[in-house]
């Protein structure tokens, strides 16, 4: 596993408003995109999303064993989180021969097999550009909403995450053959992720 992050390019916000985990422990990655609008409000949504997957990785390192529901750790994160603000958030885990995921918003992943994109997760939105989302203690806007995904997968798959600023500027197939030919080359997941990140940016200027 790898990941590569790009921060918007704002001096008030050095860290942006997007946030991931990584934990190999237990096979799970996870994805969250701070809602920008909340900075309308002199509200900095970054916080909430880095302290959402904060909460969560933390709460599934506690876990025993690996077999984890991921609704349940999504809304024991949820419940946790008391920052200001508003996030989209994606949760993925590997349990044998499937990969388990929970999705709020237009954040999201994609499954290639064998040099194929064979899924993409749907988004959730309201309307255009106006996402499901988590906030705190806003009953509108809880995992209630979430959706479950549950894949087979086989080995040599590859599994792309991202929040809107991958998946608004690149399409399926972009993503696709960027890391194809990253992967062609033996490129490691962390050059892969920094490629197609690199991609995305160029495309979004």
């Amino acid at each position: 596993m790898g990941s590569f992050y790009i921060a918007k390019g704002k001096h008030s916000k050095p860290q942006g408003e997007d946030a991931h985990f990584i934990c190999v422990e237990k096979q799970t990655i996870a994805v969250a995109d701070g809602v920008g609008g909340c900075s309308r409000k002199g509200i900095d949504a970054g916080i909430y999303a880095r302290q959402l997957m904060e909460n969560a990785v933390k709460i599934l390192l506690n876990e025993p064993g690996d077999n984890v529901d991921l609704c349940t750790l999504l809304y024991e994160a949820y419940l946790k989180t008391r920052a200001q603000g508003s996030s989209t958030a994606c949760i993925i885990a590997l349990l044998d021969n499937s990969l388990r995921a929970v999705n709020v918003g237009d954040s999201g992943f994609m499954l290639i097999r064998k040099g194929e994109v064979i899924y993409q997760s749907p988004i959730q939105q309201h309307s255009f550009n106006y996402p499901y989302q988590l906030e705190c203690d806003e009953v509108d806007r809880s995992p209630s909403y979430a959706e479950e995904f549950v894949i087979a997968v086989e080995s040599g798959d590859v599994v792309i995450a991202g929040t809107d600023g991958l998946f608004d500027n690149l399409f399926a197939t972009q993503i696709e053959e960027v890391a194809r030919a990253g992967i062609q080359q033996g490129l490691d997941p962390q050059d892969v992720a920094w490629t197609i990140a690199q991609h995305a940016y160029h495309i979004s200027r």
